[in-house]
């Protein structure tokens, strides 16, 4: 009986201590098989420490292998990985030290999470943080600092709408925008041609891995790989131009609000390329803004500056700019008119100062008698291109206003470019819901005015098909992809170029009349004095809410086009007043450049 009794007792515990060694030997089996790589990757985590390599973006030169964009060697402040909540007092002394608040930090934190790889803080602290962290370090376990490449601008608002900058990458870029999946702390192209070519100028991260301590003290180095640099880009921008032209707008703009010609003139947009190719020499647009305030991540009072000023510095108006094109549309109203037999380029017709079916008039009021083509053109008379329009009808104006790439974004590589306003009844409709088309409104689209935008890099289109007898080549800012030796990586392909349909007869009648224009008794008679002749053609933009914009259009020499210039200066009045000068001031640079001096006094 006594036996019996322990042998239950026996065989009950023996059960028990199956049961307890499967149950145990089953989670191992679990902790190994299914859950073995996540906790090898925490122990590995507090014992092993990967650091990121950040890869050097590539280097911008100008067309002539001078740099514009490099990296400075700059340091960045990161805090370790860790599995339990980061210590407060550790944060608020790291806050006063980087001066980042804490609310700040943690979001980064949580923001990185999911990663094993430290959060990066700050990029290029000063040297007053790099002392203070390096003498405290005893005091802020986990805290690292780190060697890495910085954004740097040399000539800082020099061509910064066609750059661009850089900028950490935001939550919204990472889960919705540019770059999805992109690791939080990575510095990627935020504006401007470092965007567009960001995924070949940012390069390859490397890393390297180390072996730590329970203190965070490395014991050994275990591995490197190293970063591959990103591609350089060999832009067409030509610096020096880049700068006089800067110089110009900037100057002019000055002289227009101080001398009370137009006080209102703080904005301003100029764009010059080769009628040839198509490759832009500079592009400006005003007001502008130094991209190496983005790079450290901008403070919140820079950003006030630049967010609130009313004459919109981040927007590139040469692309994003629409403005009704004025009398450089009288190039394509004439193209129209002689290719479609309205008018012949001898007939006379008469100005008594008005229109005879519609009561508009020329600016001032002006009565210029009878005018063929080339004095119409040339002298930017109002009542013969209204009778053009009365001729051909909008459906013909806008036909050809296509073919001359208005209504249609050129392709340039940058964001943000608009498409200009075609003057059609549908589009007025739409901003004018019931009312119809009237002649009236044919009359304003023939002379550039009304239910008609365009931007400036469109205008200077218009000119480059006259100045390339009828062949539209696009622009373009990038001319090669280089390896880090200097060596061509990659070509870039550009879009072909096309011929616009428009005959050479009519386009040699429109090249005479516009460099008359540029000739003694033209409407820009002061840009004879340049050591070469130009041809070019003046406007202004009618503006419902302040004084109109001066516009100005030109290329030159006329013998042998080499570059092609439209300006617009906001609320300058009329163009040959606000535009003009600016342009004068390039021509003149541009000319110097080609071995030509000029003896013509300097233009305000």
């Amino acid at each position: 009986m006594l036996n019996k009794r322990y042998a239950n007792r026996l065989e009950a515990m023996l059960i028990a201590a199956v049961c307890i060694l499967l149950v145990l030997l089953g989670r191992m089996a679990y902790l190994q098989l299914f859950k073995g790589d996540f906790y090898g990757e925490q122990a590995d985590g507090n014992r092993l420490r990967r650091t990121k390599v950040t890869a050097p973006r590539g280097i911008f030169y100008d067309r002539d292998g001078v740099e514009l964009v490099n990296n400075l060697p700059g340091y960045v402040v990161a805090l370790r990985r860790q599995n339990n909540p980061y210590d407060e007092e550790l944060l608020r002394a790291l806050s006063d030290i980087i001066d980042m608040p804490v609310a700040e930090m943690r979001k980064k934190l949580e923001e990185n999470s999911d990663s094993y790889e430290p959060t990066r803080l700050k990029s290029n602290i000063t040297p007053e943080m790099l002392t203070k962290l390096e003498e405290k370090k005893r005091e802020l376990p986990g805290v690292m600092i780190e060697i890495q490449p910085v954004r740097n601008y040399l000539f800082k608002e020099l061509g910064v709408h066609a750059i661009g900058y850089v900028g950490e990458v935001s939550q919204y870029d990472i889960t919705q925008g540019s770059y999805k999946n992109m690791p939080v702390g990575s510095v990627v192209g935020k504006f401007g041609l470092e965007k567009t070519y960001d995924r070949y100028v940012r390069g390859i991260d490397g890393s390297y891995d180390e072996e730590v301590d329970v203190a965070g003290n490395v014991v050994k180095q275990l591995g490197q790989i190293d970063p591959v640099p990103g591609k350089s880009l060999q832009l067409t921008i030509d610096k020096d131009l880049q700068q006089v032209m800067e110089k110009a707008v900037d100057d002019h703009l000055a002289y227009l609000r101080s001398s009370g010609i137009a006080p209102g003139a703080r904005a301003a947009a100029i764009v010059a390329l080769d009628p040839k190719t198509g490759a832009v020499r500079a592009m400006v647009s005003r007001p502008a803004f130094d991209p190496n305030l983005f790079v450290h991540g901008i403070s919140e009072k820079d950003w006030n500056i630049i967010n609130n000023d009313p004459n919109y510095p981040m927007t590139n108006k040469v692309i994003g700019g629409e403005y009704p094109p004025g009398s450089p549309f009288k190039i394509i109203t004439g193209a129209a008119a002689l290719e479609l037999g309205k008018v012949t380029p001898d007939e006379l017709i008469f100005d008594s100062g008005r229109h005879w079916l519609i009561d508009m008039r020329n600016a001032g009021g002006e009565a210029l008698g009878w005018l063929n083509f080339h004095e119409a053109l040339r002298k930017s008379d109002n009542v013969y291109f209204y009778e053009m329009g009365n001729r051909l009808g909008i459906d013909n104006i806008v036909t050809f206003a296509k073919k001359f790439g208005i209504g249609s974004p050129t392709g340039i590589e940058l964001e943000g470019e608009l498409s200009g306003l075609l003057p059609t009844p549908e589009n007025k409709k739409k901003a004018f819901p019931g009312e119809t088309w009237m002649l009236g409104d044919t009359f304003n689209a023939a002379i550039g005015q009304g239910i008609n935008l365009a931007t400036p890099l469109q205008l200077a289109m218009v000119m480059s098909c006259v100045a390339a007898d009828g062949v539209y080549h696009p622009p373009y800012l990038v001319e090669n992809l280089l390896n880090n030796d200097g060596s061509i990586y990659q070509k870039v392909e550009h879009k072909p170029a096309r011929d616009i349909g428009v005959s050479i007869n009519t386009l040699r009648l429109i090249q005479k009349a516009l460099e008359g224009v540029a000739e003694e008794g033209g409407t820009a008679a002061y840009f004879a004095d340049l050591p070469r002749q130009i041809a070019a053609k003046t406007g202004t933009a009618e503006n419902p809410h302040g004084q109109d914009h001066g516009l100005f259009v030109a290329y030159g020499p006329v013998e042998d086009p080499e570059i092609v210039i439209a300006c617009i200066v906001e609320q300058g009045s009329f163009g040959t007043l606000a535009a003009g000068p600016i342009v004068y001031k390039v021509f003149e640079e541009w000319f110097r450049q080609e071995g030509f001096n000029s003896s013509a006094p300097a233009v305000k």
